[in-house]
């Protein structure tokens, strides 16, 4: 998709950088995908980043890279999350580096060596710079930011990158294309009722051969995935909003109470009911 539904960035020109600033409701932000490379930063708390279903722990001030395309999920501890994040378009990137996409970017806290941790913390401050101008404010804060993050990239590039040969299509690609494609008509209808005829018919698959495909590859069934999207959206519109939880639950196309009861619990740990109790006024 496009532009995952919990981002809103700010474009800093037509150069392929999307910044956000965001201070959003904590909780699980289901499996999503996007065309453009991503960093996060985050200013509080801890979160954990499940990236094609290995899950790694982000603690409070650092980053880490999410590489284009990969479909991945984020949950955040706190009540309130706070985070930069930053989409780079490897496509804009071309008129610098014409092979970019043969570089793949690793860079996540568990995996920082000895040797790379000096260029992790610059890149760090990189990062708490682009937090100070966004405070500051200047007149130049587009230009300012632009510098920034090109800077950010090229480090990325040149301390946590490895350069591979472009691999024909084999089977774990085709898969990640058809679970992206599924992600994507999920995000579009989940409002809607969707069926499992509906996204079999969309991928030319049988029934059985897909429910056991999904699993396999996503560690849920389809109505679970289905299921969480729907709440996640829930939760938003509950913290954000004046919605009874009847009402939210009705626009984001849940329809059974006990099943959604149960769901939210153990994604969020509460009742829907607390969450809408305590929202702020």
């Amino acid at each position: 998709m496009a532009s995952p539904y919990y981002e809103v960035f700010q474009e800093t020109r037509n150069t392929g950088i999307r910044i956000a600033y965001l201070t959003t409701p904590g909780g699980y932000h289901p499996l999503h995908w996007h065309e453009e490379l991503e960093i996060l930063y985050i200013l509080n708390g801890q979160s954990a980043i499940t990236i094609e279903g290995k899950k790694y722990m982000l603690p409070k001030k650092h980053l880490m890279v999410v590489e284009s395309r990969q479909v991945h999920s984020t949950y955040a501890y706190d009540e309130v999350s706070m985070f930069i994040c930053i989409h780079i378009s490897k496509k804009h990137m071309q008129q610098y580096l014409p092979d970019i996409e043969a570089y793949k970017i690793l860079c996540h806290p568990e995996s920082i060596t000895d040797d790379q941790f000096p260029a992790y913390l610059e890149i760090c401050k990189q990062i708490e710079a682009l937090t100070r101008l966004y405070m500051e404010n200047p007149p130049t804060f587009l230009l300012e930011s632009e510098g920034l993050i090109l800077q950010i990239f090229a480090h990325l590039l040149q301390h946590f990158s490895i350069k591979t040969p472009s691999p024909s299509p084999g089977i774990g690609s085709i898969a990640m294309e058809r679970l992206r494609e599924v992600i994507s008509y999920v995000e579009e209808h989940f409002r809607e009722p969707i069926t499992l005829d509906d996204i079999t018919a969309l991928l030319g698959l049988g029934k059985e051969y897909f429910c056991r495909f999904f699993k396999k590859h996503m560690g849920m069934s389809f109505l679970q995935y289905l299921n969480e999207v729907r709440i996640s959206h829930i939760y938003q519109d509950l913290t954000l909003s004046d919605m009874s939880v009847s009402e939210a639950m009705e626009r984001n196309g849940f329809t059974n109470q006990k099943l959604f009861n149960k769901t939210f619990k153990q994604i969020y740990g509460c009742t829907p009911s607390s969450v809408r109790k305590k929202r702020p006024e």
